[in-house]
């Protein structure tokens, strides 16, 4: 049996002046409605977003509650109440809104109520109940088909199809207790395989097979939980039976900050002033890369970029993933590189050199190390508690993405303003931009140091 319901959140003053706003559930099933309190509140309406029914990012409230905390309680409110209705629904029973309101609260406090002794009625054949690989194909072919999945995005839940083949194959969506989920989590640290090169089982070497890596580490386990929640949540939300164990299943993975790579202003000469006589091949890599470190584009939009984006000082770009209308001036330098490439024929009417994202980390690796971008960098990663240290020479780090780094650290270290920086790089969430921040602090920290030994002290 199936309960259909809603549940929604909305704000109610309160207080001597009604100048304080509770966040109350409001949950509605079968022609009845009630009002649920969730212990949740604000101080201001233009804290919250009627869109999304959450608090505004950046909301900080009188004794320190942020929109995150916030916005965690309440969706652990609507887990709960989807919890309880589920209860009646494998009882087979519709329940009151008194009973309703019972059992949230009993839920809430972690008493689970009584089960009710169902009618007795003749034994019916209850389906059988499909694996979690079969549901996990309909997600992809379904969500991927109505988001319009990327490539990327396929290859991702490719990866985890495949761990969950290994880890449980003919396990049930109603077995993913907290034991079997900490399983998945031990399976991954421990045993999981991971080949340094991209290729089909069948064609892997033995030379491939001694590459292999066993087990991952904490951020990239972090990721395939965060997939796995995606399609959970929606199996329970299109009708399967799904154990609720994954609502709360927090584990604590830990983690370090990702390294921002970007390039200097040194390191950006001597790749600029480099000679490519004797690799003409990298040539063409080496204009599209500035191309991203002085225009802020992601390599996508790059090599997505077509001649009719071309606005006479300015550009147009729609990005490839996240779909944002962004316009960028352009500078001496892309405007340079632009022109070098006006009349070479591109397939598309494209204005610049196009490469794969893995061919063009290849080929940029090549031309830092032969830049000299040899500075030694120190990566630190978690795999369960054990934690590890490997210092890389800096060219065997630099990657596509790092010339849009390049562009973000370098425009505020010139004083130019994060919110004109977030405009140009399509950036909606400050958040995204405080690591930045963090990193040009540290660099004007370092930069003023150096007027120390300028005069001599005066005694």
């Amino acid at each position: 049996m199936k309960i259909k319901r809603k549940a929604s959140f909305k704000l109610f003053t309160y207080g001597k002046n009604k100048d304080r706003y509770q966040i109350r559930m409001r949950v509605t099933f079968l022609g009845q409605r009630l009002d649920i309190g969730t212990g949740c509140q604000v101080n201001s309406p233009n804290a919250w977003d009627k869109t999304t029914e959450l608090v505004k990012n950046g909301y900080k409230g009188p004794k320190g509650e942020t929109a995150g905390t916030i916005n965690d309680d309440l969706r652990k409110c609507k887990d709960t109440i989807d919890m309880v209705f589920q209860f009646y629904e494998v009882n087979d029973k519709i329940p009151t809104p008194t009973e309703v309101q019972k059992t949230y609260k009993e839920r809430m406090a972690g008493i689970l109520p009584k089960r009710p002794e169902p009618e007795k009625k003749k034994r019916e054949q209850k389906p059988k109940e499909p694996d979690i690989l079969t549901v996990f194909d309909e997600f992809t072919r379904k969500c991927g088909e109505k988001n319009a999945w990327s490539q990327g995005t396929f290859g991702k839940m490719a990866s985890v199809r495949e761990d969950l083949s290994n880890y449980c194959p003919k396990a049930k969506l109603t077995d993913l207790d907290e034991d079997k989920l900490t399983g998945f989590i031990s399976y991954l640290r421990d045993d999981k395989i991971l080949f340094p090169s991209r290729k089909k089982k069948e064609d892997r070497t033995e030379e491939d097979k001694k590459k292999a890596q066993v087990g991952i580490n904490n951020s990239t386990i972090k990721k395939k939980l965060e997939y796995l929640t995606w399609f959970l949540r929606w199996a329970r939300d299109n009708g399967y039976a799904v154990n609720p164990a994954f609502t709360t299943f927090k584990p604590t993975l830990k983690q370090t900050q990702n390294k921002i790579v970007f390039l200097t202003k040194e390191e950006l000469s001597a790749v600029q002033d480099l000679d490519l006589s004797n690799a003409p091949r990298l040539n063409p890599v080496r204009d599209l890369f500035l191309f991203c470190c002085f225009s802020s584009l992601r390599h996508s939009d790059a090599d997505n970029l077509r001649r009719s984006d071309i606005k006479g000082n300015h550009m147009e770009v729609t990005t490839i993933k996240t779909a944002d209308s962004v316009s960028i001036e352009l500078n001496d330098i892309t405007k340079a590189i632009l022109a070098k490439y006006k009349d070479v024929p591109f397939p598309g009417d494209k204005a610049l050199p196009s490469y794969t994202n893995q061919a063009m980390n290849r080929s940029l690796k090549d031309l830092c190390e032969m830049a000299g971008i040899n500075e030694p960098i120190r990566i630190t990663t978690y795999r369960g508690n054990v934690r590890k240290d490997e210092v890389h020479p800096k060219w065997e780090l630099v990657g596509t993405h790092t010339g849009r780094r390049t562009f973000i650290v370098h425009a505020l270290s010139m004083g130019i303003s994060p919110s004109i920086v977030m405009k140009w790089t399509g950036h909606s969430d400050y958040k995204a931009m405080k690591p930045y921040i963090d990193i040009v602090d540290s660099i004007k920290a370092e930069s003023m140091a150096k007027f120390n030994g300028l005069l001599k002290k005066n005694d």
